[in-house]
């Protein structure tokens, strides 16, 4: 699960900064890498949500 938090918040401080570019700065090539971004936040945003269910399973038992 740490590792997985630690990805997160890699690929999630890339977007911020590549968001905040193509805002600020109007780079498209920035707002390219966001989009990207956000499609590799998906998946890995929807296997955080699994683990944390199991883990809040595993100690309700």
């Amino acid at each position: 699960m740490k590792e997985l938090l630690d990805q997160i918040d890699t690929l999630t401080a890339s977007f911020l900064k590549d968001a905040c570019s193509q805002l600020d700065k109007g780079n498209k090539a920035a707002g390219l890498r966001a989009r990207r971004a956000s499609l590799e936040l998906e998946p890995l945003l929807k296997r955080f949500r699994k683990l944390s269910l199991e883990a809040a399973n595993n100690k309700a038992e």
